[in-house]
C-alpha cells in the first residue's frame, strides 16, 4: 500500500478485510503448500502494524497506551519470523 494516497481509516479497513479474508482462507486450507510465505507475510504485517501503532501514539499528546501492544505485536512478529 505504500504511495497509494489512503488514511489512517481506509487503511485499517483494508487491514481489517485481509484479516478477514485469510481467516475464511484458513478455515478451509487448500494445502500446507506456502504456509511458510504466509508466516512470512503475516510477520511483515505485523511489523507494519507495530510501526504504525507507534507512529499514531506518537502524535497524540498524553499517556503512550499503547507501547505494550507495539512490543506484543514486534514479539509475534518475531516469533512467526524464526519459525
Amino acid at each position: 500500500m505504500r504511495g497509494i494516497s489512503v488514511n489512517e481509516y481506509e487503511a485499517s479497513l483494508v487491514i481489517k478485510s485481509g484479516a478477514e479474508l485469510l481467516l475464511s482462507a484458513s478455515s478451509d486450507p487448500r494445502s500446507d503448500e506456502g504456509y511458510t510465505a504466509v508466516k512470512t507475510n503475516v510477520s511483515e504485517a505485523l511489523e507494519l502494524m507495530a510501526e504504525a501503532l507507534a507512529n499514531f501514539e506518537a502524535g497524540v499528546s498524553g499517556t503512550n497506551r499503547s507501547t505494550g501492544w507495539v512490543q506484543d505485536l514486534r514479539r509475534v512478529a518475531d516469533d512467526l519470523a524464526e519459525k
